[in-house]
């Protein structure tokens, strides 16, 4: 009996996480405008993405943006991290706090409060300001990512290293950062993500000539949910696996 209601309890958390997706995935090829009956196979709503000029330009701009947010949060949250773990300086434990406070703080509260700095600083909104407010969301999480894994060093290799006479740098591009390669690559994939599907804070930041591919999918469900948006979900989908399973492919590969 007990194990009988272990493989139901997995089981049905694998259905409660993953039958959603699996619903936009079969639904992504009905032949019908707007029903959610099966009525036929077809790839057509494929087709209709890939012709879509004005979705693929939103497409783009979401790519670019992900990979720049992502990879600025990266740098500036690894060097927290390294700082935080290796470093004593004034703040030190109000900047940690801080970290935390940002990652539990409601996005609309951030996605406000950005506005109203661009609004005073009267920086025109667009592609600029989608940047910055998606690197400010992602930084506290690659810098929680890549502490959590710096706090299991062993601080005995720093020691060593400055009693061989290698500098700062030496240990940080020569020790730490190649140790922190797992982590730094998932504090990536996770900033990527994040600002690939941000709908709130892009919301309230975004200006009329710079359009992404999250607030594109919202104005097109609120006409209805059609099969050209589970299509561009699907694809949104495979998209984000593929970038994952060639990131994690490649860490492993490196260990071995």
């Amino acid at each position: 009996m007990n194990k009988f209601a272990k493989y139901f309890y997995t089981i049905s958390v694998y259905i409660f996480l993953y039958l959603p997706i699996a619903i936009v995935i079969i639904f992504s090829f009905n032949n019908a405008q707007h029903s959610l009956v099966w009525q036929g196979f077809t790839f057509a709503w494929y087709a209709s993405l890939l012709h879509d000029s004005a979705l693929l330009q939103v497409a783009w701009h979401s790519l670019i943006l992900g990979i720049l947010a992502a990879t600025s949060a990266t740098v500036i949250g690894t060097l927290i991290a390294v700082s935080l773990f290796r470093y004593r300086f004034f703040g030190k434990k109000i900047l940690h706090a801080l970290i935390f406070i940002l990652i539990l703080s409601p996005e609309i509260v951030m996605a406000i409060a950005l506005l109203l700095m661009y609004s005073f600083l009267k920086i025109p909104l667009g592609f600029w300001t989608l940047l910055l407010a998606h690197t400010s969301l992602c930084i506290p999480f690659v810098a929680v990512t890549v502490y959590s894994r710096i706090i299991t060093f062993d601080i005995d290799i720093f020691e060593a290293a400055m009693d061989l006479g290698a500098t700062d740098f030496t240990i940080f591009q020569k020790i730490i950062v190649p140790l922190l390669i797992p982590a730094i690559a998932s504090g990536w994939l996770l900033s990527f993500t994040l600002s690939l599907d941000d709908v709130i804070i892009s919301y309230f930041v975004s200006g009329p000539t710079f359009g992404i591919l999250p607030l594109k999918i919202y104005s097109m469900v609120r006409l209805g949910v059609k099969p050209e948006v589970n299509a561009l979900c699907t694809l949104l989908l495979a998209f984000t696996l593929f970038v994952v399973i060639i990131s994690y492919h490649s860490i492993f590969k490196k260990k071995d």
